[in-house]
């Protein structure tokens, strides 16, 4: 397939890098998914896969974020930058980082429209930096807490896999994975994450 979305995730979280990559190649439209742990990785990988797309973290260790993306948008101008900011302040973050980053946005937010807002990055159009799932998700009848574990679960990881990434105890995912299910009038929440991610919802 042409066009398919080379993307870069570059957080020092092993599992949270995990989630995100399993979710991102359920989609047709994303084609390689590189994964780094710290910055210079981020980089070493970014010159050699030349990702459309680069999700950083603002957390990311040696080189840090603002270090990483100087070099990035050097090395390799066409790439589209995305900074993942755990903070939960964006738009101070921004001021801290080179002019080069076009966007940023809050990890919490961004976590329920994965998809989308690497759609919108890639082709050029400005994200809101607290993008949330009750503005853009069309109806999303699923709170923040349910998407995030449904988003979790997107790569068929079992409940207890689900529970460490989450640092939640099994009881409680299976909770949430049953009250999704019910929501979403899915057969369980295999199903419910197809129907998610075909509505957009994660």
């Amino acid at each position: 397939m042409t066009g398919m979305i080379r993307i870069l995730i570059a957080t020092r979280e092993h599992t949270v890098r995990g989630s995100i990559a399993g979710l991102l190649t359920l989609h047709d439209d994303v084609g390689t998914v590189v994964e780094a742990g710290d910055g210079a990785d981020a980089l070493r990988l970014a010159r050699r896969h030349k990702p459309d797309v680069a999700m950083l973290s603002d957390q990311l260790p040696g080189p840090d974020v603002g270090t990483v993306v100087e070099q990035l948008s050097r090395a390799l101008p066409d790439c589209k930058i995305l900074v993942m900011s755990r903070r939960g302040m964006p738009g101070r973050l921004k001021q801290t980082l080179p002019h080069d980053v076009g966007h940023v946005v809050a990890e919490s937010a961004f976590a329920l429209q994965l998809v989308s807002v690497i759609r919108q990055v890639h082709a050029g159009r400005r994200v809101d930096p607290y993008v949330s799932v009750e503005t853009h998700a069309g109806g999303c009848p699923l709170s923040r807490r349910e998407a995030d574990i449904l988003t979790l679960a997107a790569d068929g990881a079992p409940v207890r896999t689900i529970a460490e990434r989450a640092a939640l105890a099994p009881g409680t995912v299976r909770n949430y994975l049953s009250s999704v299910t019910r929501k979403l009038g899915a057969d369980n929440h295999h199903a419910a994450v197809h129907l998610a991610l075909r509505r957009g919802w994660i």
